[in-house]
């Protein structure tokens, strides 16, 4: 099979695989995974969440089966990480754990990720290893959340992973990412799409839940480092941009002001949005719209491969999101 073959197999597979299972989990999430709507809910009904099950399985078995079983022992840490990363959100969606704990499995599973790393991917060859590893420790742990965070309205998710993935799987094609990560982030994509349609805006029948949402995260921070380690860093900082700035500014925002940061709540920007007028449909749209340009600057930074011209792609990146963070942190005029 071609690469083109293979990861438009990964994708479609994914996307079916996923609805199916999707569906056929529903009688089960709706018995004991109902997520009841609190002080920081976007819904107003009690909604099966769990979907991530779904997700995340199909990804990794269609990866698994598109990589072939001579490559897949390579990826044994990063997919166990995954596995056990979904069974703490799992756990977390029924019975909430506390944070300690929680976080330091968390930690755990990202630390199996980063700290089996080949020794000769690394970004910046002239910083040392442990310091560079001890660096993405606390980067994919933050990342891992920060995900997590953020997915807090229907198809939000879908409209930060999909584009994310589709940039990774044609930068893929284009040679700038080794072809592991091409078929993974294909498959993740295509499992998104098939999970969609039952998180329409307005009609969502099941959300993903932590199961999915953490390692969710796990998956698309490995894709981003792989294109970082091949020398495309901007690229690798430009998609995930938006998601990076509204996590990270809220974070520091409330710990300015003392407030019990680790703890639920509806103060990110695209929460405020919804507070301030925007429809969910709204929202998602804009965070589209800015996660295409922001793959197609990241696109145009792996084509150019000019330290200047990264510079001033990043700026760009930087003023795109300022201006819809801006726009959600306002009154819908």
């Amino acid at each position: 099979m071609t690469v083109l073959g293979s990861l438009l197999f990964a994708m479609l597979a994914a996307a079916a695989g996923c609805a199916a299972l999707t569906l056929a989990l529903m009688p089960l999430l709706a018995r004991y995974a109902l997520a009841r709507p609190n002080a920081r809910s976007s819904h107003k009904i009690p909604t099966p969440q769990g979907a991530g099950i779904a997700v995340i399985t199909t990804t990794l078995v269609v990866t698994a089966i598109t990589l072939g079983a001579h490559t897949l022992p390579e990826f044994l840490p990063l997919f166990a990480a995954a596995i056990v990363i979904a069974i703490v959100g799992a756990v977390d969606d029924i019975r909430p754990i506390p944070v300690l704990p929680r976080f330091t499995l968390q930690a755990l599973c990202v630390g199996a990720v980063v700290l089996t790393l080949p020794s000769d991917q690394q970004i910046i060859p002239a910083l040392p290893l442990w310091f560079e590893r001890a660096a993405l420790l606390i980067g994919g742990l933050w990342f891992v959340n920060l995900v997590n965070f953020m997915d807090g309205l229907d198809w939000m998710t879908v409209a930060e992973g999909v584009p994310v993935t589709a940039a990774l799987a044609v930068f893929g094609l284009l040679g700038a990412l080794t072809q592991s990560p091409m078929l993974v982030a294909a498959a993740l994509g295509g499992a998104l799409l098939g999970f969609a349609p039952f998180n329409r805006p307005g009609a969502a029948k099941v959300f993903l839940g932590d199961v999915g949402s953490l390692p969710i995260g796990l998956l698309v921070g490995w894709c981003l480092l792989q294109l970082a380690v091949q020398g495309h860093v901007t690229a690798a900082l430009l998609l995930p941009l938006y998601y990076l700035a509204d996590s990270t500014l809220t974070l520091l925002r409330r710990m300015l002001r003392r407030e019990p940061f680790w703890l639920a709540h509806r103060s990110h920007f695209y929460q405020r949005a919804t507070d301030n007028g925007f429809s969910v449909r709204e929202v998602v749209g804009l965070v589209l719209l800015t996660n295409l340009v922001l793959a197609l600057l990241a696109g145009v930074s792996i084509a150019l491969s000019s330290i200047a011209a990264d510079g001033l792609l990043l700026a760009v990146g930087v003023a795109v999101v300022a201006a819809l963070l801006v726009r959600f942190a306002r009154p819908k005029a």
